[in-house]
């Protein structure tokens, strides 16, 4: 059942306000910060352009959001093919300026670091996280989005999170950290 009710202006507004942090946070752990941008701006104007479709019944706000912003994020994946961002191995120096702490792009070197090491997981996993750390979904909303059961979730991201501890643990001890 299609809903043909309008978003006003200050629903919008608050609407906005309380999901942008999360929409960007979940596109900016798997694309760099101007396509997380663009695709957050891209969200939004379809959740105004949909606003009708939107069923409280079925979801929450912000778990109805992220399924457009997940949407847009798969769609930007198949026009593209592959991945995008700077790896340490690559990339040695962005390593370097985050040690001397001189640097004023330390955070967006430590976001591609965070981006590095998510790489090491799956596509499943990292969006899991995604979710969870980036979005701060919980297990249930999650489930939903992904029709997953919890358990499946917490077990997901219980894996990845183990896969991540061991991989740094082991490049530490190597030294390709």
């Amino acid at each position: 059942m299609r809903f043909a009710r309008p978003l006003p202006a200050d629903e919008l507004h608050d609407v906005y306000r309380a999901h942008v942090s999360a929409v960007y946070a979940f596109l900016a752990y798997s694309v760099p910060v101007d396509v997380a941008e663009e695709l957050t701006s891209a969200t939004f104007e379809r959740v105004v352009r949909h606003w009708g479709r939107f069923d409280e019944r079925r979801s929450s706000q912000r778990t109805w959001i992220l399924a457009i912003a997940r949407n847009l994020l798969t769609d930007y994946y198949r026009q593209r093919r592959h991945r995008l961002g700077p790896s340490l191995d690559e990339h040695p120096e962005l390593e370097e300026r985050m040690a001397t702490g001189d640097d004023p792009a330390d955070k967006q070197a430590s976001v591609e670091t965070i981006k590095g090491w998510l790489s090491m997981l799956s596509a499943r996993e990292r969006e899991v996280v995604a979710m969870r750390y980036g979005a701060d979904l919980t297990t249930a909303e999650i489930g939903r989005l992904l029709d997953l059961s919890e358990a499946n979730v917490l077990q997901i991201s219980s894996r990845a999170l183990r896969r991540l501890r061991k991989e740094l643990s082991d490049r530490e001890v190597t030294g390709n950290a």
